[in-house]
Protein backbone atom coordinates (compact mmCIF):
# COMPACT_ATOMS: atom_id res chain seq x y z
CA UNK A 1 0.00 0.00 0.00
CA UNK A 2 1.40 3.35 -0.97
CA UNK A 3 1.92 5.77 1.89
CA UNK A 4 0.29 9.15 1.29
CA UNK A 5 2.52 12.18 1.11
CA UNK A 6 2.98 14.01 4.40
CA UNK A 7 3.68 17.55 5.47
CA UNK A 8 3.24 19.82 8.49
CA UNK A 9 -0.25 20.91 9.40
CA UNK A 10 -0.46 23.83 11.82
CA UNK A 11 -4.23 23.65 11.97
CA UNK A 12 -4.48 20.50 14.04
CA UNK A 13 -6.28 20.33 17.37
CA UNK A 14 -5.67 18.19 20.48
CA UNK A 15 -8.41 17.29 22.93
CA UNK A 16 -8.02 16.51 26.60
CA UNK A 17 -7.04 12.96 27.58
CA UNK A 18 -9.83 10.95 29.11
CA UNK A 19 -10.05 7.48 30.55
CA UNK A 20 -12.67 4.77 30.16
CA UNK A 21 -13.39 1.54 31.95
CA UNK A 22 -11.21 -1.43 31.00
CA UNK A 23 -14.31 -3.61 30.72
CA UNK A 24 -15.50 -1.63 27.68
CA UNK A 25 -12.93 -3.20 25.41
CA UNK A 26 -15.55 -4.44 22.95
CA UNK A 27 -16.62 -0.86 22.26
CA UNK A 28 -13.14 0.18 21.18
CA UNK A 29 -13.75 -0.19 17.47
CA UNK A 30 -17.23 1.31 17.46
CA UNK A 31 -16.43 4.18 19.82
CA UNK A 32 -13.03 5.77 19.10
CA UNK A 33 -11.21 7.43 21.95
CA UNK A 34 -12.60 10.87 22.72
CA UNK A 35 -9.22 12.53 23.06
CA UNK A 36 -8.24 11.71 19.47
CA UNK A 37 -5.31 13.94 18.72
CA UNK A 38 -6.65 15.20 15.40
CA UNK A 39 -10.04 15.42 13.70
CA UNK A 40 -10.33 15.20 9.94
CA UNK A 41 -11.14 18.69 8.77
CA UNK A 42 -13.15 19.29 5.64
CA UNK A 43 -13.69 23.01 6.15
CA UNK A 44 -11.60 25.30 4.01
CA UNK A 45 -11.09 29.02 4.19
CA UNK A 46 -12.34 31.36 1.53
CA UNK A 47 -9.02 33.19 1.56
CA UNK A 48 -6.40 31.32 -0.47
CA UNK A 49 -2.87 32.13 -1.37
CA UNK A 50 -0.97 30.67 -4.30
CA UNK A 51 1.79 33.23 -4.49
CA UNK A 52 5.29 31.97 -5.29
CA UNK A 53 7.50 31.86 -2.24
CA UNK A 54 4.59 31.92 0.20
CA UNK A 55 4.88 29.30 2.98
CA UNK A 56 1.27 28.39 2.24
CA UNK A 57 1.65 28.36 -1.52
CA UNK A 58 0.56 25.30 -3.43
CA UNK A 59 3.17 23.15 -5.19
CA UNK A 60 0.44 22.27 -7.69
CA UNK A 61 -0.78 25.12 -9.95
CA UNK A 62 -4.20 23.50 -10.36
CA UNK A 63 -4.81 23.13 -6.63
CA UNK A 64 -4.44 26.39 -4.68
CA UNK A 65 -4.01 25.65 -0.97
CA UNK A 66 -6.10 27.57 1.51
CA UNK A 67 -4.21 29.84 3.90
CA UNK A 68 -5.52 31.68 6.94
CA UNK A 69 -4.32 35.15 7.94
CA UNK A 70 -1.72 35.19 10.71
CA UNK A 71 -4.25 36.47 13.22
CA UNK A 72 -6.59 33.55 12.50
CA UNK A 73 -4.03 30.74 12.36
CA UNK A 74 -5.02 28.04 14.87
CA UNK A 75 -2.60 27.43 17.69
CA UNK A 76 -0.57 24.20 17.30
CA UNK A 77 -1.55 21.52 19.84
CA UNK A 78 1.97 21.35 21.29
CA UNK A 79 2.01 25.08 22.07
CA UNK A 80 -1.44 24.81 23.64
CA UNK A 81 -0.23 22.01 25.90
CA UNK A 82 2.71 24.20 26.94
CA UNK A 83 0.43 27.20 27.54
CA UNK A 84 2.37 29.25 25.01
CA UNK A 85 1.14 31.44 22.19
CA UNK A 86 2.62 32.71 18.97
CA UNK A 87 4.72 35.82 18.95
CA UNK A 88 2.51 38.77 18.13
CA UNK A 89 3.76 41.52 15.88
CA UNK A 90 7.05 41.36 14.01
CA UNK A 91 10.67 42.33 14.31
CA UNK A 92 12.26 43.17 17.63
CA UNK A 93 8.97 44.24 19.13
CA UNK A 94 7.61 40.69 19.25
CA UNK A 95 6.48 39.57 22.69
CA UNK A 96 5.08 36.32 24.04
CA UNK A 97 1.56 36.41 25.34
CA UNK A 98 2.04 33.32 27.49
CA UNK A 99 4.85 31.43 29.18
CA UNK A 100 5.34 27.70 29.57
CA UNK A 101 6.50 25.95 32.68
CA UNK A 102 10.29 25.78 32.80
CA UNK A 103 10.29 22.02 33.39
CA UNK A 104 8.03 21.18 30.45
CA UNK A 105 9.79 23.60 28.14
CA UNK A 106 13.16 22.12 29.05
CA UNK A 107 11.76 18.65 28.37
CA UNK A 108 10.60 19.71 24.92
CA UNK A 109 13.99 21.21 24.14
CA UNK A 110 15.81 18.08 25.25
CA UNK A 111 13.57 15.58 23.47
CA UNK A 112 13.38 17.32 20.14
CA UNK A 113 17.06 18.29 20.15
CA UNK A 114 17.92 14.59 20.41
CA UNK A 115 15.50 13.80 17.60
CA UNK A 116 16.98 16.48 15.34
CA UNK A 117 20.53 15.38 16.13
CA UNK A 118 19.68 11.74 15.53
CA UNK A 119 21.11 10.82 18.95
CA UNK A 120 24.51 12.12 17.80
CA UNK A 121 25.43 14.66 20.47
CA UNK A 122 28.53 15.72 18.53
CA UNK A 123 26.31 17.30 15.88
CA UNK A 124 28.49 15.90 13.09
CA UNK A 125 25.55 14.40 11.20
CA UNK A 126 26.48 10.78 11.92
CA UNK A 127 23.34 10.07 13.91
CA UNK A 128 20.45 7.78 13.08
CA UNK A 129 17.42 8.82 11.06
CA UNK A 130 14.55 10.70 12.67
CA UNK A 131 12.30 7.64 12.50
CA UNK A 132 14.83 5.45 14.30
CA UNK A 133 15.52 8.17 16.88
CA UNK A 134 11.85 8.58 17.80
CA UNK A 135 11.37 4.80 17.86
CA UNK A 136 14.30 4.48 20.27
CA UNK A 137 12.92 7.33 22.37
CA UNK A 138 9.57 5.54 22.86
CA UNK A 139 11.30 2.24 23.60
CA UNK A 140 13.68 3.82 26.13
CA UNK A 141 10.85 5.71 27.81
CA UNK A 142 8.92 2.46 28.23
CA UNK A 143 12.00 0.79 29.75
CA UNK A 144 12.45 3.70 32.16
CA UNK A 145 8.83 3.77 33.33
CA UNK A 146 7.82 0.10 33.23
CA UNK A 147 11.17 -1.71 33.26
CA UNK A 148 11.07 -2.33 37.02
CA UNK A 149 7.32 -2.90 37.31
CA UNK A 150 6.96 -6.65 37.88
CA UNK A 151 4.06 -6.53 40.32
CA UNK A 152 0.34 -6.01 40.09
CA UNK A 153 0.16 -2.60 41.72
CA UNK A 154 -0.64 0.97 40.66
CA UNK A 155 2.09 2.76 38.78
CA UNK A 156 3.79 5.39 40.99
CA UNK A 157 2.42 8.87 40.41
CA UNK A 158 5.74 10.30 39.23
CA UNK A 159 6.25 7.50 36.70
CA UNK A 160 2.70 7.79 35.41
CA UNK A 161 3.15 11.55 35.03
CA UNK A 162 6.43 10.98 33.18
CA UNK A 163 4.81 8.46 30.83
CA UNK A 164 1.85 10.73 30.07
CA UNK A 165 3.91 13.88 29.63
CA UNK A 166 6.75 12.50 27.53
CA UNK A 167 4.56 10.27 25.36
CA UNK A 168 2.36 13.30 24.71
CA UNK A 169 5.42 15.15 23.46
CA UNK A 170 6.60 12.27 21.25
CA UNK A 171 3.15 11.60 19.81
CA UNK A 172 2.63 15.29 19.04
CA UNK A 173 4.68 14.69 15.89
CA UNK A 174 1.65 12.87 14.50
CA UNK A 175 -0.36 16.10 14.72
CA UNK A 176 1.61 17.36 11.75
CA UNK A 177 1.71 14.21 9.59
CA UNK A 178 -1.05 14.78 7.05
CA UNK A 179 -1.98 13.97 3.48
CA UNK A 180 -3.33 16.18 0.71
CA UNK A 181 -6.73 15.61 -0.85
CA UNK A 182 -8.80 17.45 -3.39
CA UNK A 183 -11.63 19.49 -1.93
CA UNK A 184 -14.12 22.09 -3.14
CA UNK A 185 -14.51 25.67 -2.00
CA UNK A 186 -17.50 27.92 -2.49
CA UNK A 187 -16.51 31.51 -3.22
CA UNK A 188 -18.59 34.55 -2.12
CA UNK A 189 -20.04 34.90 -5.65
CA UNK A 190 -21.37 31.34 -5.49
CA UNK A 191 -18.86 29.75 -7.82
CA UNK A 192 -17.03 26.59 -6.82
CA UNK A 193 -13.40 25.81 -7.29
CA UNK A 194 -11.18 22.90 -6.35
CA UNK A 195 -8.49 23.36 -3.72
CA UNK A 196 -5.98 21.16 -1.90
CA UNK A 197 -6.86 20.52 1.74
CA UNK A 198 -5.17 18.35 4.35
CA UNK A 199 -6.32 15.62 6.67
CA UNK A 200 -4.57 13.19 9.05
CA UNK A 201 -2.78 10.37 7.29
CA UNK A 202 -5.07 7.37 7.14
CA UNK A 203 -2.87 4.89 9.05
CA UNK A 204 -2.32 7.38 11.89
CA UNK A 205 -5.98 8.44 11.92
CA UNK A 206 -7.08 4.82 12.40
CA UNK A 207 -4.37 3.33 14.63
CA UNK A 208 -3.19 6.11 16.94
CA UNK A 209 -6.53 6.67 18.75
CA UNK A 210 -6.85 2.90 19.23
CA UNK A 211 -3.34 2.68 20.71
CA UNK A 212 -3.99 5.58 23.07
CA UNK A 213 -7.20 3.87 24.16
CA UNK A 214 -5.30 0.64 24.86
CA UNK A 215 -2.71 2.65 26.78
CA UNK A 216 -5.39 4.11 29.06
CA UNK A 217 -6.99 0.71 29.61
CA UNK A 218 -3.70 -0.88 30.67
CA UNK A 219 -2.99 1.89 33.17
CA UNK A 220 -6.53 1.55 34.53
CA UNK A 221 -5.97 -2.17 35.06
CA UNK A 222 -2.82 -1.43 37.07
CA UNK A 223 -4.62 1.30 39.04
CA UNK A 224 -7.34 -1.16 40.01
CA UNK A 225 -4.91 -3.19 42.16
CA UNK A 226 -5.29 -0.89 45.16
CA UNK A 227 -6.45 -3.39 47.76
CA UNK A 228 -5.64 -7.00 46.95
CA UNK A 229 -5.80 -10.36 48.70
CA UNK A 230 -2.28 -11.24 47.58
CA UNK A 231 1.16 -9.76 48.15
CA UNK A 232 4.73 -10.52 47.18
CA UNK A 233 7.36 -12.32 49.22
CA UNK A 234 9.67 -9.34 49.10
CA UNK A 235 7.07 -7.14 50.80
CA UNK A 236 7.84 -6.32 54.45
CA UNK A 237 4.24 -5.92 55.60
CA UNK A 238 2.15 -8.90 56.75
CA UNK A 239 -1.54 -9.50 57.24
CA UNK A 240 -3.28 -10.42 60.48
CA UNK A 241 -1.81 -13.24 62.52
CA UNK A 242 -4.99 -15.35 62.72
CA UNK A 243 -4.94 -18.81 61.21
CA UNK A 244 -7.01 -17.82 58.20
CA UNK A 245 -4.43 -15.21 57.24
CA UNK A 246 -1.38 -17.43 57.69
CA UNK A 247 0.60 -17.05 54.47
CA UNK A 248 1.27 -20.10 52.40
CA UNK A 249 4.67 -21.00 51.04
CA UNK A 250 5.25 -18.90 47.90
CA UNK A 251 5.23 -20.92 44.68
CA UNK A 252 5.84 -20.03 41.07
CA UNK A 253 5.29 -21.86 37.80
CA UNK A 254 8.21 -20.02 36.15
CA UNK A 255 10.80 -22.30 37.74
CA UNK A 256 14.34 -20.97 37.48
CA UNK A 257 13.77 -19.41 34.07
CA UNK A 258 13.10 -15.93 35.48
CA UNK A 259 14.27 -16.21 39.06
CA UNK A 260 14.62 -12.45 39.56
CA UNK A 261 10.88 -11.77 39.27
CA UNK A 262 8.93 -11.39 42.54
CA UNK A 263 6.72 -14.31 43.52
CA UNK A 264 3.14 -13.62 44.67
CA UNK A 265 1.83 -15.08 47.90
CA UNK A 266 -1.74 -15.70 49.11
CA UNK A 267 -3.27 -17.00 52.33
CA UNK A 268 -3.80 -20.71 52.87
CA UNK A 269 -7.51 -20.73 51.98
CA UNK A 270 -6.65 -18.93 48.76
CA UNK A 271 -8.43 -15.99 47.17
CA UNK A 272 -12.12 -15.35 47.72
CA UNK A 273 -14.47 -16.18 44.88
CA UNK A 274 -15.12 -12.51 44.06
CA UNK A 275 -11.39 -11.69 44.03
CA UNK A 276 -10.67 -14.69 41.81
CA UNK A 277 -13.45 -13.73 39.41
CA UNK A 278 -12.28 -10.10 39.26
CA UNK A 279 -8.71 -11.20 38.62
CA UNK A 280 -9.81 -13.49 35.79
CA UNK A 281 -11.81 -10.67 34.23
CA UNK A 282 -8.79 -8.37 34.28
CA UNK A 283 -6.67 -11.12 32.76
CA UNK A 284 -9.12 -11.58 29.90
CA UNK A 285 -9.17 -7.84 29.28
CA UNK A 286 -5.35 -7.60 29.26
CA UNK A 287 -5.18 -10.58 26.93
CA UNK A 288 -7.54 -8.90 24.46
CA UNK A 289 -5.47 -5.71 24.65
CA UNK A 290 -2.35 -7.76 23.93
CA UNK A 291 -3.96 -9.29 20.85
CA UNK A 292 -5.15 -5.89 19.60
CA UNK A 293 -1.72 -4.28 20.06
CA UNK A 294 -0.03 -7.24 18.37
CA UNK A 295 -2.44 -7.02 15.41
CA UNK A 296 -1.68 -3.31 14.97
CA UNK A 297 2.06 -3.95 15.25
CA UNK A 298 1.95 -6.76 12.68
CA UNK A 299 -0.07 -4.58 10.32
CA UNK A 300 2.38 -1.68 10.58
CA UNK A 301 5.40 -3.94 10.13
CA UNK A 302 3.78 -5.49 7.05
CA UNK A 303 3.52 -2.04 5.46
CA UNK A 304 7.18 -1.16 6.10
CA UNK A 305 9.36 -1.81 3.07
CA UNK A 306 11.67 -4.80 3.29
CA UNK A 307 15.32 -3.64 3.37
CA UNK A 308 17.47 -4.50 0.37
CA UNK A 309 20.14 -6.00 2.62
CA UNK A 310 17.64 -8.55 3.91
CA UNK A 311 16.54 -9.41 0.37
CA UNK A 312 20.13 -9.99 -0.68
CA UNK A 313 20.73 -12.29 2.30
CA UNK A 314 17.75 -14.55 1.52
CA UNK A 315 18.64 -18.09 0.46
CA UNK A 316 17.89 -19.19 -3.07
CA UNK A 317 15.88 -22.19 -1.89
CA UNK A 318 13.20 -22.13 0.81
CA UNK A 319 13.76 -25.78 1.64
CA UNK A 320 17.37 -25.05 2.63
CA UNK A 321 16.10 -22.42 5.06
CA UNK A 322 13.47 -24.47 6.92
CA UNK A 323 15.12 -27.89 6.72
CA UNK A 324 13.81 -31.25 5.48
CA UNK A 325 11.49 -31.99 8.43
CA UNK A 326 9.51 -28.76 8.20
CA UNK A 327 9.52 -28.84 4.40
CA UNK A 328 8.03 -32.36 4.28
CA UNK A 329 5.17 -31.33 6.54
CA UNK A 330 4.51 -28.10 4.63
CA UNK A 331 4.67 -29.66 1.16
CA UNK A 332 2.29 -32.51 1.98
CA UNK A 333 -0.67 -32.13 -0.41
CA UNK A 334 -3.32 -32.96 2.18
CA UNK A 335 -4.68 -30.88 5.02
CA UNK A 336 -2.04 -28.84 6.83
CA UNK A 337 -2.01 -28.12 10.56
CA UNK A 338 0.61 -25.61 11.84
CA UNK A 339 -0.13 -26.65 15.44
CA UNK A 340 0.71 -30.27 14.64
CA UNK A 341 3.96 -29.18 12.95
CA UNK A 342 5.03 -27.18 16.01
CA UNK A 343 4.20 -30.14 18.25
CA UNK A 344 6.49 -32.31 16.13
CA UNK A 345 9.31 -29.77 16.42
CA UNK A 346 9.13 -29.93 20.25
CA UNK A 347 10.23 -26.33 20.72
CA UNK A 348 10.96 -25.85 24.43
CA UNK A 349 12.47 -22.37 24.72
CA UNK A 350 11.99 -18.89 23.29
CA UNK A 351 15.48 -19.06 21.77
CA UNK A 352 14.51 -22.12 19.73
CA UNK A 353 11.21 -20.50 18.81
CA UNK A 354 12.94 -17.34 17.55
CA UNK A 355 15.39 -19.39 15.50
CA UNK A 356 12.52 -21.33 13.92
CA UNK A 357 10.60 -18.10 13.24
CA UNK A 358 13.60 -16.59 11.43
CA UNK A 359 14.00 -19.67 9.23
CA UNK A 360 10.30 -19.95 8.40
CA UNK A 361 9.99 -16.23 7.67
CA UNK A 362 13.00 -16.27 5.35
CA UNK A 363 11.60 -19.27 3.45
CA UNK A 364 8.18 -17.58 3.23
CA UNK A 365 9.65 -14.58 1.41
CA UNK A 366 11.70 -16.83 -0.88
CA UNK A 367 8.53 -18.68 -1.96
CA UNK A 368 6.62 -15.41 -2.32
CA UNK A 369 9.32 -14.03 -4.58
CA UNK A 370 9.30 -17.17 -6.74
CA UNK A 371 5.50 -17.06 -6.98
CA UNK A 372 5.54 -13.41 -8.07
CA UNK A 373 8.24 -14.06 -10.66
CA UNK A 374 6.34 -16.98 -12.15
CA UNK A 375 3.22 -14.82 -12.56
CA UNK A 376 4.73 -11.75 -14.23
CA UNK A 377 5.75 -10.21 -10.89
CA UNK A 378 2.18 -10.05 -9.64
CA UNK A 379 1.98 -8.71 -6.06
CA UNK A 380 1.61 -11.33 -3.34
CA UNK A 381 -1.77 -9.99 -2.29
CA UNK A 382 -3.16 -10.99 -5.68
CA UNK A 383 -1.66 -14.49 -5.63
CA UNK A 384 -3.28 -15.98 -2.52
CA UNK A 385 -6.16 -17.46 -4.54
CA UNK A 386 -3.74 -19.57 -6.58
CA UNK A 387 -2.84 -21.88 -3.68
CA UNK A 388 -4.20 -25.02 -5.31
CA UNK A 389 -2.43 -24.51 -8.64
CA UNK A 390 0.93 -23.05 -7.55
CA UNK A 391 3.16 -24.89 -5.08
CA UNK A 392 5.15 -21.78 -4.16
CA UNK A 393 1.96 -19.95 -3.24
CA UNK A 394 0.86 -22.90 -1.12
CA UNK A 395 4.20 -23.10 0.69
CA UNK A 396 4.32 -19.35 1.34
CA UNK A 397 0.78 -19.34 2.72
CA UNK A 398 1.50 -22.29 5.00
CA UNK A 399 4.73 -20.68 6.19
CA UNK A 400 2.72 -17.59 7.11
CA UNK A 401 0.33 -19.77 9.14
CA UNK A 402 3.25 -21.44 10.95
CA UNK A 403 4.78 -18.06 11.76
CA UNK A 404 1.50 -16.75 13.17
CA UNK A 405 0.94 -19.89 15.23
CA UNK A 406 4.50 -19.67 16.55
CA UNK A 407 3.98 -16.08 17.72
CA UNK A 408 0.72 -17.02 19.40
CA UNK A 409 2.31 -19.96 21.20
CA UNK A 410 5.20 -17.76 22.38
CA UNK A 411 3.60 -14.32 22.92
CA UNK A 412 6.76 -12.90 24.51
CA UNK A 413 8.88 -13.76 21.47
CA UNK A 414 11.56 -11.24 20.54
CA UNK A 415 11.69 -9.51 17.17
CA UNK A 416 12.62 -11.62 14.19
CA UNK A 417 15.57 -10.66 12.01
CA UNK A 418 13.25 -9.18 9.39
CA UNK A 419 11.29 -7.10 11.91
CA UNK A 420 14.49 -5.72 13.43
CA UNK A 421 15.83 -4.88 9.97
CA UNK A 422 12.63 -3.08 9.02
CA UNK A 423 12.75 -0.97 12.18
CA UNK A 424 16.43 -0.16 11.67
CA UNK A 425 16.15 0.95 8.03
CA UNK A 426 12.65 2.44 8.11
CA UNK A 427 12.49 6.13 7.11
CA UNK A 428 8.79 6.79 7.69
CA UNK A 429 8.30 8.68 10.97
CA UNK A 430 4.59 7.89 11.22
CA UNK A 431 5.16 4.16 10.83
CA UNK A 432 8.02 4.30 13.34
CA UNK A 433 5.75 5.89 15.96
CA UNK A 434 2.92 3.41 15.40
CA UNK A 435 5.27 0.42 15.42
CA UNK A 436 7.15 1.36 18.57
CA UNK A 437 4.01 2.47 20.45
CA UNK A 438 2.14 -0.74 19.63
CA UNK A 439 5.20 -2.81 20.49
CA UNK A 440 5.64 -1.38 24.00
CA UNK A 441 1.90 -1.68 24.71
CA UNK A 442 2.01 -5.28 23.55
CA UNK A 443 4.87 -5.92 25.96
CA UNK A 444 3.08 -4.20 28.86
CA UNK A 445 -0.14 -6.16 28.26
CA UNK A 446 1.80 -9.43 28.11
CA UNK A 447 3.57 -8.63 31.41
CA UNK A 448 0.23 -7.94 33.10
CA UNK A 449 -1.18 -11.24 31.84
CA UNK A 450 1.83 -13.20 33.11
CA UNK A 451 1.70 -11.46 36.50
CA UNK A 452 -1.98 -12.35 36.86
CA UNK A 453 -1.18 -15.93 35.88
CA UNK A 454 1.38 -16.03 38.68
CA UNK A 455 -1.26 -14.98 41.22
CA UNK A 456 -3.80 -17.50 39.91
CA UNK A 457 -1.17 -20.23 40.06
CA UNK A 458 -0.36 -19.33 43.68
CA UNK A 459 -4.08 -19.32 44.48
CA UNK A 460 -4.56 -22.76 43.00
CA UNK A 461 -1.59 -24.10 44.98
CA UNK A 462 -2.95 -22.58 48.21
CA UNK A 463 -6.37 -24.14 47.70
CA UNK A 464 -4.80 -27.55 47.13
CA UNK A 465 -2.86 -27.24 50.38
CA UNK A 466 -5.94 -26.13 52.29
Amino acid sequence: MDTPSSTCDEGSEADARSQSDYADFDDLVDQPRSHHRREASSDVSSECSGEPGSPYGSPYPRWPVCALPAARLPQPPLLKRLSTTRRSGGGGGAVREGKAGDGELQLIKERFSKLLLGEDMSGSGKGVSTSVAISNAITNLYATVFGSCHRLEPLPAEKKSMWRREMDCLLSVCDYIVEFFASKEILPDGTTREVMATRPRSDIYVNLPALEKLDDMLLEILDSFQKTEFWYVNDKGHKDDDSAATPCRPVSHRGEDKWWLPVPCVTKPGLTESARRDLQQKRDCASQIHKAAMAINNGVLAEIRMPDLYKQALPKCGRASVGDLIYRHMSFPGKFSPEYLLDCLEISSEHEALEAADRVEAAMHVWRRKASQSHSRTPWSALKDLMESDKNVMLASRAEDVLLCLKQRFPGLSQTTLDASKIQYNKDVGQAILESYSRVLESLAYNIVTCIDDVLFADEAARKIA
